[in-house]
C-alpha cells in the first residue's frame, strides 16, 4: 500500500501546525465562528448534535495494520472506545472533545493518516473498489490512478472554495463495486481491442434531495490526459456552479441545467487550454505511482490445499456459510479475500470497537500482509488470505463476533448514523437498522431471498445512500414526529437506477412490517433464482403498493 514521501509528510505535519493554531485562536475568541467554519470543515471536523465529529481520511479503502491499532488507541484516549466506518471508505469519530482535535491529527500524521478535505466545499477524499489490485475481473488497478488523483486534488489552491464538496470514485474491473455513476465524477477504466487504456468520465451523479445518475461525459479518454481532464471538469463547475442556493450547487444540478451536450461542450473548451500542458500524465509518472502498491510475497498455495479448503467447506455448514457470502475470489489461485461483517444488532451498522480493531490489525499481521480494506457497504476487507487459512481465520472472527455470514443479504444493512448523532437528521436510523436485524436473523431466510441491499437514511442528505439500495429506507420529520419512506428498484453497480417511493411514509414500529410485505410479495411473484431487483424491474411497484396499504 502506498506509503508517504518526504513531501507528504511535510505537508501533513505542516498542516496539523497550521490547524493547531487556527483552533487555538478560536478557543481563545480571537477567530470567529464563521471564520473558522471553513478551516475546520477542511480539516474534517464537524459540530454534531451532542459533540464535534471528525473524519478521517482513508483514501481509497486502504489500511495498514499499524494505522488501525492507532486508530484503535485514539479512539481509547480521546472517543469512547469505537469509531464508525462511513460509506465514502473514512472513519468518523463522534465524541471528541474540540480542543482535542489537533492533537489528534497529530497522531494521525505519525502513521502517515489525516483529515484534509473529508468535509467542506472541496474535493474530497477519492474512494474505489475494495477489491482493486486483487479482484479476478479487474481490467486495471485502480489505486495507482487514486492516488495520482489524491496529489493532484489535495490542497488545490483553486479548487478551496468549490459551491459544494465533490466527490470522484473510480473503478478498473468489469463490475462497478464503486457506484461510480452516483458520483460527481466517475471514473471507469478499460481497455480497447489494442488493449489500450482509456478511461470513461461519468459526471453530475450523485443522491442527496436530488438524486441523478451521472452522463458520460467523454468514454475513451487516453490515461494521459486524465489529470487535465479533471481539472477542466471542475473548472466549469466552479464557473457556472450555482453559488445562492446550496440545494442547487452540486455538479448534477449544472450538467441537468445545461443538459450533457453544453456540458460537455464547455468542458472540451476549457480542456483546450490545459491539454499536452505539465499535468499531462507520462509513463514514468504512473509507473511511479504504481510503485507504490508492490505485490506480496505470497507464499505458494498447491492443488492439495486447494482441495482440503473445498472438503472443509463441504464437511462444514456453517464455515461454508461464511464462504459463500464473504468470500470473494481472487486473481491469483490459492487465495481468496474476506470480509469482516460489521453489522450487528448491538452495534451501529458500520461502527467496531477499539478492542476490535486491534484484533483485526493482528489477523491482517497473520493472515493479509498487513493490509485491511474499508468497503463501500460499511465493512472491513482481508485481502490476500491463503485457502489453507481460511478456516482458522474464520473460527477466529467468529469468536471476534465479525464473521457474520450475512454480507450481501438483507441483514448487510447501510445505515449512516441518524439522529442519534447528526444534527441534520430527521429521524433516527440506527433503531431502524437493528428492528429489522432483528426481525430477519434467520439466515435460512436470508439466503432464500438472495442478493438484496437494504439502505437507511436520516434525512434527504442520503448518506445511507437509501436511493440506490433495492429496498430504500428514509427518515422525515412531520410536524415534530419521526416517520419513514420506503422506496423500491434502487441499485448502485452497472445497471444503477434510482429507487422510486412505494407510497405514504410509516411509522417507526410500523417500518419491520411493511419490510415484511414487501418481501411476501418478492417471494410469491419471483421467478427461480431471480434476485429481488430482477423480480421488481419485471413486475414493477404496484403489486408492492398493493399489498403494503391493502386495509
Amino acid at each position: 500500500m502506498y506509503r508517504y514521501d518526504t513531501y507528504d509528510q511535510t505537508l501533513v505535519d505542516e498542516r496539523v501546525a497550521q490547524f493547531r493554531d487556527q483552533m487555538d485562536r478560536h478557543l481563545a475568541g480571537r477567530l470567529g465562528e464563521d471564520e473558522f467554519r471553513p478551516l475546520r470543515l477542511q480539516n474534517g471536523l464537524y459540530i454534531q448534535k451532542h459533540a464535534p465529529m471528525l473524519r478521517i481520511a482513508v483514501p481509497y479503502g486502504m489500511l495498514g495494520s499499524h494505522q488501525l491499532r492507532r486508530l484503535a488507541a485514539i479512539t481509547r484516549r480521546y472517543d469512547r472506545g469505537y469509531g464508525h466506518f462511513s460509506t465514502r471508505q473514512n472513519l468518523q469519530l463522534n465524541w471528541p472533545a474540540l480542543e482535542d482535535v489537533p492533537s489528534i491529527l497529530a497522531e494521525l500524521a505519525e502513521v502517515q493518516m489525516h483529515a484534509i478535505q473529508t468535509s467542506g466545499n472541496c474535493i474530497r477524499n477519492t474512494t474505489s473498489d475494495q477489491f482493486a489490485g486483487i479482484a479476478a475481473d479487474e481490467v486495471e488497478d485502480p489505486r495507482p490512478w487514486c492516488e495520482l488523483i489524491r496529489q493532484w486534488s489535495t490542497l488545490h489552491p483553486e479548487f478551496a472554495f468549490l459551491p459544494r464538496k465533490f466527490k470522484i470514485a473510480v473503478s478498473g474491473a468489469a463490475e462497478d463495486r464503486a457506484a461510480i455513476q452516483v458520483h460527481d465524477i466517475g471514473l471507469r477504466l478499460w481497455r480497447n481491442e489494442q488493449d489500450e487504456l482509456k478511461v470513461r468520465v461519468l459526471a453530475g451523479g450523485g443522491l442527496g434531495r436530488t438524486p441523478m445518475i451521472g452522463d458520460v461525459v467523454r468514454d475513451d479518454l487516453p490515461w494521459q490526459h486524465l489529470l487535465t481532464y479533471l481539472e477542466a471538469c471542475v473548472r466549469v463547475y466552479n464557473q457556472f456552479g450555482r453559488r445562492d442556493n446550496k440545494f442547487k450547487a452540486r455538479i448534477k444540478i449544472l450538467v441537468k441545467a445545461l443538459g450533457i451536450e453544453e456540458f460537455r461542450r464547455r468542458v472540451e473548451a476549457e480542456w483546450a487550454h490545459l491539454k499536452d500542458g505539465p499535468q499531462t500524465l507520462t509513463p514514468a509518472a504512473v509507473t511511479a505511482a504504481r510503485g507504490h502498491f508492490p505485490e506480496p510475497e505470497r507464499r505458494p498455495v498447491g492443488d492439495t490445499a486447494i482441495a482440503d479448503f473445498e472438503r472443509l467447506r463441504a464437511e462444514n455448514r456453517a464455515f461454508a456459510r461464511f464462504v459463500t457470502n464473504n468470500v470473494t475470489d481472487h486473481r491469483v489461485p490459492g487465495y481468496k479475500a474476506v470480509t469482516l461483517s460489521l453489522k450487528r444488532r448491538e452495534h451501529a451498522p458500520g461502527d467496531v470497537t477499539a478492542d476490535q480493531m486491534e484484533a483485526v490489525a493482528d489477523l491482517a499481521d497473520r493472515f493479509s500482509f498487513g493490509e485491511i480494506r474499508v468497503t463501500h457497504e460499511q465493512n472491513l476487507v482481508l485481502s490476500d488470505v491463503p485457502v489453507d487459512d481460511l478456516e482458522m481465520l474464520w473460527r477466529e472472527l467468529d469468536a471476534l463476533g465479525i464473521a457474520n455470514p450475512t454480507v450481501g443479504t438483507l441483514n448487510d444493512i447501510i445505515c449512516c448514523p441518524g439522529g442519534d448523532f447528526c444534527s441534520l437528521a430527521n429521524a433516527v436510523s440506527i433503531p431502524i437498522a437493528q428492528a429489522l436485524q432483528e426481525r430477519f436473523e434467520d439466515l435460512d431466510f436470508l439466503y432464500d431471498l438472495g442478493p438484496l441491499d437494504l439502505n437507511i437514511s436520516g434525512c434527504m442528505n442520503a448518506c445511507g445512500h437509501h436511493h440506490v439500495g433495492h429496498i430504500g429506507i428514509l427518515g422525515v420529520d412531520k410536524k415534530g414526529e419521526e416517520y419513514y419512506q420506503v422506496s423500491l428498484g434502487g441499485n448502485s453497480t452497472d445497471d444503477a437506477s434510482l429507487g422510486k417511493i412505494l407510497g405514504p411514509s410509516f411509522f417507526r414500529e410500523d417500518v419491520p412490517d411493511v419490510i415484511d410485505k414487501v418481501l411476501e410479495v418478492y417471494v410469491e411473484q419471483r421467478h427461480e433464482d431471480e434476485r429481488f431487483l430482477d423480480t421488481y424491474r419485471r413486475i414493477g411497484l404496484k403489486p408492492f403498493k398493493e399489498r403494503v396499504y391493502a386495509k
